[in-house]
């Protein structure tokens, strides 16, 4: 969900970004060790009986639930097809139940769950987490304005990948308040930028802030940080984000009982406190703490997301029983592939992740 400047500056080098990679696969090899159980690491196959996600007799069963996400996701005829090659998967609280790498046409490229990429917004999530944690769930009415995008800080532009949190606020526009945006929302990076910056973390670089954030998540769910941006500077891979999402779930993180909270409209078009938001106007979504509530009267299911630019969508299902990620790295049609504004693939994963999301609860292919 991005179609306007938002989580993403500048793209690292290949060096820079061979050294974010390279420190995270240490990381996620000490994860995979304690970081959540796993049901499922091939395509589309899963566990059966009595095991992780079965409901009582009668009901939908998981490998019913598998074969309906699978035949989803590599089907040729709806919103997956466009977005090939990506991978997916879907759990509850204990393990992956169901996965599966869906290949281009041509075959190649294929993303696993270890594939290390930019998540670009969905790293707003992991700061709403991170702030909700820190807090011990109590968050402060300023926390719930600058976590609901209603801060007047909306001139942020990006971060360069050398400079800290305050250097970034400091840099351009980022840090300038805007008086008649306050209390409205407006998409973008510099609320949580400028919040960070409030609390603490202004003198973090890079790897200094990933530490941080981890502080509060836990080691195990393992990120790093391309540039000192909190709502978009993430690079990690769907393993890692799935330990977070398993958490999340189990209610080890406090963002279980504030999902969905303290919701705000998000579209210009029906929302009069609404300045701008990267999805289309045919969307009313609202949007809580650092995450979407994608709860359109007309096509919306309730369930909680945070979408990337370049196609990371991570879920939760409205009943906070199921997750599930779609993860690829898309940055087609712009020069830059370091540009959110030229990238605009997050909305694209979403209405896949939709229709997996609806296949495995319901057990039937869409």
């Amino acid at each position: 969900m991005n179609r306007i400047p938002t989580a993403v500056g500048p793209h690292p080098s290949k060096s820079g970004l061979a050294r974010v990679a390279a420190a995270l696969a240490l990381t996620l090899g000490v994860a995979a060790c304690g970081g959540g159980g796993s049901g499922d690491s091939g395509s589309g196959s899963g566990g059966g009986g009595n095991g992780p996600g079965n409901p009582p007799p009668g009901e939908v069963t998981l490998q019913a639930r598998i074969d309906a996400a699978t035949a989803t996701a590599q089907s040729s005829r709806n919103a997956c097809a466009p977005i090939q090659p990506f991978y997916w998967e879907v759990g509850d609280a204990s393990a992956r139940l169901g996965s599966g790498s869906v290949p281009s046409n041509a075959g190649a490229p294929t993303y696993t769950g270890s594939t290390v990429m930019a998540i670009a917004s969905a790293s707003k999530w992991l700061y709403g987490a991170y702030v909700v944690q820190l807090r011990q769930g109590q968050l402060s009415d300023e926390d719930i304005k600058f976590l609901t995008f209603r801060s007047g800080y909306t001139n942020f532009a990006r971060c360069l990948p050398g400079q800290t949190v305050d250097g970034c606020v400091a840099y351009l526009n980022n840090g300038v308040y805007t008086a008649v945006n306050d209390g409205y929302f407006s998409y973008g990076g510099g609320h949580m930028e400028k919040h960070a910056s409030l609390n603490g973390l202004g003198p973090m670089d890079n790897a200094a802030l990933g530490a941080a954030i981890q502080s509060q998540l836990g080691s195990d769910v393992a990120i790093a940080y391309s540039q000192p941006q909190l709502a978009g500077g993430v690079y990690t891979s769907a393993d890692a984000y799935a330990v977070f999402l398993r958490k999340l779930l189990s209610g080890q993180l406090l963002m279980k009982a504030a999902l969905g909270t303290h919701a705000v409209c998000t579209n210009p078009a029906t929302c009069a406190q609404a300045r701008n938001a990267p999805i289309p106007q045919s969307e009313s979504y609202h949007y809580s703490i650092g995450h979407w509530v994608e709860d359109d009267p007309v096509n919306g299911d309730g369930a909680f997301s945070s979408a990337g630019a370049f196609g990371f969508y991570p879920w939760i299902d409205a009943g906070k029983s199921w997750y599930g990620i779609v993860a690829r790295r898309d940055t087609s049609g712009t020069s830059d592939p370091g540009d959110p504004d030229a990238a605009g693939h997050g909305f694209a994963s979403a209405q896949c992740g939709q229709l997996i999301r609806a296949a495995w609860i319901e057990g039937v292919a869409k």
